[in-house]
């Protein structure tokens, strides 16, 4: 569960992740955001996630981090995009129009490099990490995004009948990470149909984090 492990999924494109369509949760809620007209959302771990595809034809600017370039490269090439790369301390950036992506490890990312972001949408950022990653995974988007509101998508399952990614992550460590910053509602739940790649029943569940008032 290192950097090599996700640069090698790309390069013998095992992305078995990488969904051919926009999630459905996102279409559903992503208006309980409230967000205007080119506001800005942040995509962690963002590979060439569709969603990207799908805010920016809802008007959204939009900001990813991705650890391979393979992926990035992707991205803008399926937008039909040509993209400016310049350098950032972690790496390079690919940029064009309403879209930035930083090439490197989301951990060397600071408030200052992302800017002002309005929202996060965490689809398989925080389920790919192993537990022992999480906390500092979730206090570091905390920390960037200023407790930037987010749409953050989970999966619970048997951890003990599939190794990860994507991993399990209830909803009591949900809370233990986010409840000190943020109101947590669960918009939906729903079984994943013919269970986790065949293997084992789970549930899907999308969260809307509302920072908490100061």
């Amino acid at each position: 569960m290192d950097e090599l492990f996700w640069q090698k999924k790309w390069e013998q494109n095992q992305i078995g992740f990488h969904e051919p369509t926009p999630q459905s949760f996102l279409v559903r809620y992503f208006s309980s955001l409230h967000l205007k007209k080119g506001a800005c959302v942040f995509v962690p771990l963002c590979g060439k996630s569709l969603a990207i595809h799908w805010l920016l034809t809802q008007g959204m600017t939009v900001v990813g981090v991705e650890l391979s370039r393979i992926a990035v490269e992707s991205l803008f090439q399926e937008l039909g995009y040509t993209p400016c790369v310049t350098e950032w301390d972690g790496g390079v950036t690919f940029e064009a129009g309403k879209l930035r992506v930083y090439v490197g490890n989301v951990f060397d990312l600071t408030a200052q490099e992302l800017g002002g972001v309005s929202a996060v949408y965490d689809r398989a950022a925080l389920i790919a990490l192993p537990e022992a990653m999480r906390h500092k995974y979730a206090a570091h988007i905390v920390s960037i995004t200023q407790a930037a509101p987010q749409l953050l998508i989970t999966l619970d399952y048997e951890q003990a009948l599939r190794k990860g990614p994507p991993f399990s992550v209830r909803e009591e460590e949900v809370r233990q990470l986010y409840a000190a910053f943020y109101e947590l509602e669960i918009l939906e739940r729903e079984d994943v149909e013919g269970g986790l790649k065949g293997v084992c029943p789970a549930v899907e569940m999308i969260w809307h984090l509302k920072p908490l008032s100061k």
